[in-house]
């Protein structure tokens, strides 16, 4: 993969064996410094990625490094071998366990990844064309959930840790975390204590054999018996204590998340900022005009069209964006859909009767009170669903009104 610029080793100790390991890649340009001219280092040479070696110095000074780093677009992303914990959200831990210098060159790689997607969205935005789609400047980690698994009476401290600061689905069973991978996305996995070394070496091998979760991070507590040639980069082993299980997997989490928004963000670009970078569903103001047209053309044609609402209470603003997106997922290619200013999303179906819209209705209802949490902890979301559909005299306000006293019926 060709770089904008080196990719710079910080380290109090001369050939470091990261240096060698990324060297020995022969695809990585490596200029290593020293602590004393690491500051110098970051803006003369304009790194493409730091890795932070060694450290003996003051925590203060890897502070200021995360700082001056993070205002540098497109990111630099910033690994640091063997931290201490906790770190600054934007640097990315590494252990080193045997045959960790060979694994950091795929962690890189996966890293850069995230920063030339960064690079391709900014130059993108600079375009007329795309002057109505922003990139959201908040907490990627308010967009990502989590999938948690494990068992023992660590699980519900690790449940809270990781759930201060992102949404966590939780499993109890390798069964249970199959089918929620198989009916959502994720940003991340941590696997605690409560499962042998065979049944977690069975799952990595599933997780790095599936092209769909290859490249997610994957964070466990330390377990013996482990193959080490998984194909899967950004893989971290760490203490069994639920808070540095949290701290080693959220900047990763964060990583990913952001991926994903960059992904998004990409999409709205493609279609002249018609799609909202949050949910991946239309605008509501590109949701009404498309509306408008729908309903025009099928009482032209004398065709079927559906409209349901999903309506939640008392979840958090992270849950409706989150069930958003899962919706976006799940949609027909020939539906379409918004979030409204309310929190509620109103879906359209085309070329659908009533019977078949409710089904559908259902079925994306179950899927969201499966895996979109609550306010309150292991609270499933039960949105209210009202389904109407066009009749021969409807206009797009009349038809609205008939949705609107549809849920209203609904929820009494």
């Amino acid at each position: 993969m060709s770089q904008q610029g080196p990719i710079l080793i910080i380290s109090d100790r001369p050939n470091p064996p990261a240096a060698k390991a990324l060297a020995d890649a022969k695809v990585f340009p490596v200029v290593d410094t020293d602590w004393s001219g690491a500051a110098e280092a970051v803006r003369r040479m304009q790194p493409a990625a730091i890795v932070v070696a060694t450290y003996e110095g003051s925590p203060e000074s890897l502070d200021a490094l995360a700082t001056q780093v993070d205002a540098i677009q497109p990111l630099v992303p910033l690994i640091a071998l063997d931290p201490k914990l906790p770190l600054p959200p934007n640097i990315l831990p590494f252990t080193q366990t045997t045959g960790g210098s060979t694994r950091i060159a795929a962690r890189l790689n996966a890293a850069l990844r995230a920063r030339l997607l960064h690079a391709t969205v900014l130059r993108r935005l600079t375009d007329e064309k795309t002057a109505s789609v922003r990139l959201p400047d908040n907490d990627p980690l308010l967009d990502a959930t989590v999938l948690l698994l494990g068992r023992g009476a660590s699980f519900p401290a690790l449940s809270i840790a990781l759930g201060e600061q992102t949404a966590v689905v939780g499993a109890l069973s390798i069964e249970a975390a199959a089918k929620h991978l198989n009916s959502r996305e994720f940003d991340g996995i941590v696997i605690g204590e409560g499962f042998s070394p065979r049944v977690v070496d069975a799952f990595l091998m599933v997780l790095s054999e599936d092209s769909r979760f290859r490249n997610l991070p994957v964070v466990l507590a330390q377990i013996g018996g482990l193959a080490k040639d998984y194909d899967l980069p950004n893989l971290e082993i760490a203490n069994e204590l639920p808070q540095d299980l949290a701290a080693s997997a959220l900047p990763l989490i964060r990583l990913h998340a952001f991926e994903s928004r960059l992904h998004r963000v990409l999409k709205s670009i493609d279609v002249g900022g018609l799609l909202d970078p949050r949910t991946g569903l239309l605008t509501e103001h590109a949701f009404h005009r498309d509306f408008a047209h729908a309903v025009q053309e099928t009482l032209m044609r004398g065709a079927g069209l559906a409209v349901a609402k999903f309506s939640f209470t008392a979840i958090q603003e992270r849950s409706r964006f989150d069930a958003a997106r899962i919706l976006s997922r799940l949609m027909r290619r020939m539906d379409f859909a918004t979030l409204c200013d309310d929190g509620s999303i109103i879906a359209v179906f085309a070329e659908t009767d009533l019977r078949t819209a409710q089904m559908i209705a259902r079925r994306l209802t179950s899927v969201m009170k499966q895996t979109v949490m609550g306010r309150k902890r292991d609270q499933r979301l039960d949105p209210d669903v009202a389904v109407t559909t066009l009749q021969p005299q409807d206009t797009v306000d009349a038809l609205l009104a008939r949705l609107n006293d549809e849920r209203e019926r609904a929820a009494s």
